[in-house]
């Protein structure tokens, strides 16, 4: 099963509500949420408060993905915002078997992510510690970048490693994704597809049904 989760960073929030019920509507059963710190990433965007406004209006699975330095300061505030899964980075992590515990402590799914410039290897020590390898198709931060294509070689290897390690591994890939290269991240390996801007310019409906129809879904 491949899974759609819109990236929220491209809403338009004068309108959440209003395009959250569209999304619902069109069948979007995930909710790509990016939290930035202004300090691992060099933007900002928003915290808890937000997500837990959001979580108010629709029943989505909550795809929380934390480009923040030392995420486990802030796991139980997420978990109490309405987070179903919490991303964390390897790089802004100084213990990540103890940052993927504390996750799993309070009750929520465990990501872990790695930037454009950091070797997929890493990963390995923890593909049987978490529910999802969150590979970065762009430098995070920011919104509307072009695909970096070394990524497909990321995915590959996380979908090839996870095999005989954990093979009901989530594979998710954020960045860049438009409908020309979908089809690319899903014969990777990929199975979560985060789209930010494919999903809003426009038509939400019809992108929304035009990405499930490439998913299979």
């Amino acid at each position: 099963m491949n899974i759609l989760s819109p990236s929220l960073l491209s809403i338009d929030f004068n309108n959440i509500e209003k395009n959250a019920k569209i999304l619902d509507a069109a069948g979007v059963k995930w909710y790509h949420l990016d939290v930035m710190d202004g300090a691992f990433v060099p933007n900002i965007s928003f915290g808890q408060p937000v997500i837990k406004s959001i979580r108010k209006i629709t029943k989505a699975f909550f795809d929380v993905h934390l480009m923040i330095n030392e995420p486990k300061r802030y796991i139980d505030s997420f978990k109490d915002a309405g987070a179903d899964l919490l991303t964390v980075h390897y790089e802004a992590c100084e213990n990540i078997d103890e940052t993927i515990e504390l996750i799993k402590k309070a009750g929520m799914k465990v990501g872990l992510s790695v930037n454009p410039e950091t070797e997929i290897e890493v990963v390995k020590p923890y593909l049987d510690k978490v529910d999802m390898i969150l590979v970065m198709s762009v430098h995070p931060g920011f919104g509307g970048q072009k695909f970096i294509p070394s990524a497909l070689d990321k995915l590959e290897w996380v979908k090839r490693e996870s095999q005989n390690i954990n093979p009901d591994i989530l594979i998710e890939v954020d960045g860049g994704i438009n409908f020309e290269n979908v089809s690319d991240v899903l014969s990777a390996g990929a199975n979560v597809i985060v789209a930010g801007s494919a999903c809003f310019n426009g038509d939400i409906s019809e992108n929304v049904g035009r990405f499930n129809k490439l998913l299979g879904e």
